[in-house]
């Protein structure tokens, strides 16, 4: 079977999922991509374009927003929630 008749047998919502996962930053590369403007815009545009699948507009302009906003360079990445911070160390 041809790679397009595999495609074929997905649905377009599959589809969109599988590419908002294969461009994901996952928690291992966050620190070294948290501020990489080209990662971080696909995210964001394969996420708007899973919303958009599920008609949900508004979801999607959010995230096609945001996506701008990296590749224009208008936002940038918030500090790490953790850094700076010393775990808590629980007594019993």
């Amino acid at each position: 079977m041809s790679q397009t008749s595999q495609l074929n047998q997905i649905s377009t919502l599959e589809l969109a999922q599988a590419l908002m996962e294969r461009l994901s930053i996952s928690p291992d590369d966050w620190h070294r991509l948290k501020s990489n403007r080209n990662a971080r815009a696909s995210e964001q545009v394969a996420a708007a374009m899973v919303f958009l699948v599920k008609n949900e507009p508004q979801e999607a302009q959010a995230r096609l927003e945001q996506a701008v906003g990296w590749l224009s360079k208008s936002i940038s990445a918030p500090p790490c929630p953790t850094h700076g911070h010393q775990p808590k160390v629980i007594k019993k």
